[in-house]
């Protein structure tokens, strides 16, 4: 039976990605153009914007046309994020509701620690974990396990009893060589994507996820 709840942060509980993906479709739909990706914002995901341009659009464009455009979706970008943090949805009940219950949670992140303390706490989130390993607290970043099974360490709880919810591939891998569970959540890759990098299932979010059922395997 899963004891404790471990989560990443960014992509998890804040949608770092938001208003990125508000901006994209912004500029697609200012221009009038339709996307050549069903999703088209995944194409973007970890690339700047002046490569992620023609992507979107699925042709050549000249230097001129991509700097223009890439300047125009940062300027969306910077419209939207004045809107303030995006929690990923529901998860701000699921978290306090571990609370109520008592169920030992945890933060593991790549992020440092300054970003951590600082979003979460704009996010209203910070005072429900008990315990937050960054990466100022570790030697080895994903798919090391070694920052959740220093966060297993930090609750007291053995690594099998946890169960971590993830973004990434790299992050998953890590759970999973921590001994852990791992579902997926897919604000960066697909069900399939995480399923096979070794989550045991993907939510798109917290909406439907309630405590106990998702502790028992």
């Amino acid at each position: 039976m899963t004891e404790a709840v471990v989560f990443d942060m960014d992509g998890v509980l804040i949608d770092s990605g938001a208003h990125h993906r508000a901006a994209w479709q912004a500029l697609l739909e200012e221009i009038g153009e339709e996307p050549a990706h069903p999703e088209p914002w995944r194409l973007t995901i970890g690339r700047p914007s002046e490569e992620a341009v023609p992507l979107l659009l699925n042709r050549r464009l000249s230097d001129y046309e991509v700097r223009q455009l890439a300047r125009r979706k940062r300027d969306l970008y910077v419209d939207f994020a004045r809107a303030g943090l995006v929690t990923v949805p529901g998860v701000s009940r699921f978290v306090v509701d571990l609370a109520r219950r008592r169920v030992p949670r945890a933060v593991g992140t790549s992020a440092s620690g300054y970003d951590v303390h600082h979003l979460l706490a704009g996010a209203g989130l910070l005072r429900y974990f008990d315990v937050i390993v960054t990466a100022d607290d570790v030697t080895y970043g994903k798919p090391d396990p070694e920052v959740y099974l220093l966060a297993a360490a930090r609750l007291r709880v053995a690594p099998e009893r946890c169960l971590v919810f993830e973004d990434s591939l790299v992050g998953v891998q890590a759970a999973r060589r921590a001994g852990m569970r791992a579902v997926g959540v897919t604000t960066a890759h697909t069900e399939d994507e995480l399923v096979n990098a070794g989550a045991e299932s993907a939510v798109a979010d917290f909406e439907q996820v309630e405590w106990p059922a998702i502790a028992r395997p």
